[in-house]
């Protein structure tokens, strides 16, 4: 009896224009687009406003906080954390 020859990593089962049509499939099936069809989507959308006014405002600031650890080791290291 003889053994089926081993199945080398790059010996594809499917041609390159199977697998092509394969990833076209289930990327129309996972809703993803293509990047003619985004092109053509951004090209309708209006530009971008220049006015400030529409701009958002500017967001506060986060705190920030230095644990006591952290203050003991600056302390240690002569640094400042005023």
């Amino acid at each position: 009896m003889t053994e089926p020859a081993p199945r080398l990593a790059y010996d594809d089962l499917a041609t390159p224009e199977e697998m092509l049509a394969d990833c076209r499939v289930v990327g129309g099936t996972l809703g993803l687009e293509t990047p003619l069809e985004r092109a053509a989507r951004l090209a309708v959308q209006p530009a971008p406003s220049i006015h400030f006014d529409e701009f958002a405002n500017d967001a506060p600031k986060r705190e920030i906080r230095i644990s006591e650890a952290a203050a003991r080791l600056a302390d240690a290291l002569q640094l400042h954390l005023d």
